[in-house]
């Protein structure tokens, strides 16, 4: 944890964003993967994190906006509990360790919710994520489930985008021991790519690598043969010569904070020249969005900078043709690259979007693009200091989107369909870093990946 101001501190400045009733924030509980004491490693809900702090099953608070207390619901360790897990800190001294005067049993929650209910006072809560919290809020609340996400409170979202959004300096500290582990993983996976090796093997040692740096993946990891499938989380194929591996994979601290990067990476070693071309167009199109950060600029027009280098560097191999800025105004450039330019992260690697893709994206200013592969872009509102996000372009050869795009002759102004025939089977390259939003441009964060194909080729000979 971090020491008790932060969380007292975050804390304070939520009461100040919202006016009256309580917020309601309960925090995760283990989840049964087949039978009911055999789980999933447990997560914490970000939210509880962020304000609360403690990282255990079983707990909720509640903040009252009215009176300013604060209150931390839970039950201390049973002697059953104990025997299987060891002593454990009493609730009372958890709560005291995040500047929490007040703790209850558990059982006192759905009292003092139904006091606040029958008083009429505002019921703040967020869109729940796991099924057993919203059971839990259908009890305390009598609200349907699939009523739930509709009813939640866009105030305390609002509030909460507006807090999480820009880090703190500790914030950042935390994110980048992820690197150092991140990097490490992204290594070990180029030294380990050759041909006649499964995926599944590297697979195996990377997730191990994040285990050992006392954390966990950020996400399921990513790390194909097939890059063409933008989330493919398949690791059953072994890897032959001429092929290129992509894998996208990021660390979670102790504390949650998260990483996420992608390589993408010749099994022979050296990049043939047609993988080399298209490598060079990616590379080039990311280092072009990363300089063109800073406060005040919208994430929207460097995605579509990205896209624009994209465009170009396919018109000038012959996959693409016409005027650049009308294809990508246009969305031609989408058969190449149908997913957004990046997004925000911190606690979560896709940083608060259980509240809403759009709360966290969007604004009154910056609306969402209805276009096939702009629409996907997480984020578009201007940036500000302290906003930590990715920037991952990328270059698919996707089968069934070609073969529906050519069949319905779609963009042929600006698509040379034949061409792209040939790529076919090529499969996809995507690079990825985690950049800081400083108060003149940026900064990107931990120890350098190797990312040109020369540091990329170099790294994999070091085998």
């Amino acid at each position: 944890m971090f020491d008790k101001t932060t969380y007292t501190t975050r804390r304070e400045k939520l009461k100040t964003l919202l006016q009256d009733g309580i917020v309601l924030l309960p925090g995760n509980v283990d989840v049964p993967m087949n039978y009911k004491s055999n789980t999933y490693r447990f997560r914490q809900d970000s939210n509880f994190l962020y304000f609360f702090g403690l990282d255990q099953q079983g707990l909720a608070a509640i903040i009252d906006l009215d009176d300013g207390s604060e209150t931390i619901f839970g039950d201390d360790a049973s002697l059953d509990d104990i025997i299987w897990m060891g002593p454990q800190p009493s609730l009372k001294s958890r709560a005291e360790a995040v500047g929490v005067a007040h703790a209850e049993s558990l059982s006192q929650l759905s009292d003092r919710v139904a006091d606040a209910h029958a008083k009429g006072r505002k019921i703040h809560f967020l869109p729940p994520y796991r099924a057993e919290n919203m059971l839990l809020l259908e009890e305390l609340l009598d609200i349907k489930p699939a009523e739930q996400k509709g009813k939640a409170s866009v105030e305390l979202i609002k509030a909460i985008v507006q807090l999480r959004s820009v880090k703190e300096p500790a914030e950042i500290i935390e994110i980048e021991k992820a690197m150092d582990v991140a990097w490490l993983m992204h290594n070990t996976a180029m030294k380990m790519a050759r041909p006649g090796v499964y995926e599944h093997e590297i697979a195996g040692v990377v997730e191990g690598i994040a285990l050992s740096g006392n954390g966990m993946l950020s996400f399921p990891l990513i790390l194909s043969v097939h890059g063409e499938t933008l989330h493919n989380h398949s690791h059953d194929n072994k890897l032959e010569g001429g092929q290129l591996l992509l894998m996208d994979g990021g660390a979670e601290t102790a504390m949650h904070y998260a990483t996420d990067h992608t390589r993408t990476m010749p099994v022979s070693g050296r990049f043939s020249p047609r993988q080399k071309d298209i490598y060079e167009i990616v590379f080039k199109a990311q280092v072009e969005a990363i300089n063109a950060i800073r406060p005040g600029v919208t994430f929207k027009s460097i995605h579509m900078l990205a896209a624009e280098h994209l465009a170009g560097g396919l018109k000038e191999l012959g996959l693409m043709k016409g005027d650049v800025k009308s294809a990508v105004e246009q969305g031609a450039h989408a058969l190449f690259m149908p997913h957004g330019l990046g997004h925000m992260m911190g606690l979560d690697v896709h940083d608060m979007e259980d509240l809403g893709e759009d709360y966290v994206g969007y604004d009154d200013e910056v609306k969402r693009s209805e276009q096939f592969g702009t629409a996907f872009l997480r984020l578009g509102r201007k940036l500000q200091q302290g906003f930590v996000l990715t920037v991952e372009p990328g270059i698919y050869f996707i089968p069934a989107l070609f073969e529906k795009w050519q069949q319905e002759k779609k963009f042929a102004d600006f698509i040379n369909y034949d061409k792209v025939k040939e790529y076919i089977g090529f499969g996809g390259i995507r690079i990825e870093d985690d950049i800081l939003v400083t108060k003149e441009g940026y900064r990107v964060l931990g120890k350098p990946i190797p990312k040109t194909v020369a540091d990329v080729e170099a790294t994999m000979r070091a085998k």
